[in-house]
């Protein structure tokens, strides 16, 4: 992915956790003839300096998993808000652009053959959507028959990915001066939109960040 300097995000807190949050994405692959996606729910699990590794699951209808075996790299894109920055925000005459946070992330994916580690990924899938129900009011999957759950495990193709590489793209006027940061802050807020306020907040947070003092060793 083309990112240009002044948007590049590289802190790994950052990433996975942007992932987590956003973690319905487009699996990408390739089937010989042209590109393949669906849109699929995540897991995401990863330790320290260790390797990245994503998984999911797919319909067994879905021809796409065929195409994991012959496809030497894949790639998960998850999309974060986005918002319209209109030019009249500026306080110089320039282009309007549009904010955004998205990541890409490239490696190689494996079908998982075993039941154990597909019940696995399908219990920590459930369970990151289901983590602020009660526990009487939520739903799991291991509260399912063991009939009921083979069943659905033989509709599912299961995957991880081990990832090679990945971009992060913030763009979020880092290359604007000051007051027109400030500028865009506030006409973002006062739109009223969900995706708006949202850039806002995470302008906001890195506006804080970047005039955090240094802490003293």
């Amino acid at each position: 992915m083309y990112v240009p300097h002044d948007f590049v995000e590289n802190e790994r807190q950052f990433i996975e956790g942007f992932i987590r949050k956003h973690a319905f994405g487009a699996l990408v692959s390739y089937d010989g003839k042209r590109p393949v996606a669906t849109q699929l729910l995540f897991h995401l699990s990863a330790a320290g300096s260790g390797e990245m590794q994503l998984a999911g699951h797919m319909a067994r209808l879905n021809p796409q998993w065929r195409t994991f075996e012959s496809s030497k790299e894949v790639l998960a894109l998850f999309q974060g808000p986005h918002a319209y920055v209109s030019a009249a925000w500026y306080s110089v005459p320039s282009a309007p652009t549009w904010n955004y946070v998205t990541v890409q992330a490239y490696g190689h994916v494996e079908i998982i053959e075993d039941r154990t580690e597909l019940f696995e990924v399908l219990k920590a899938l459930v369970d990151s959507q289901e983590r602020d129900s009660e526990r009487d009011q939520g739903y799991r999957i291991e509260s399912l028959s063991a009939d009921l759950q083979a069943n659905m495990m033989n509709a599912v193709v299961g995957f991880r990915i081990v990832v090679s590489r990945v971009d992060c793209a913030a763009k979020l006027s880092q290359n604007r001066n000051g007051r027109d940061y400030d500028i865009i802050v506030e006409r973002l807020k006062e739109r009223g939109d969900r995706d708006s306020a949202a850039v806002a907040e995470e302008m906001e947070r890195r506006r804080a960040r970047r005039n955090t003092p240094p802490q003293q060793q």
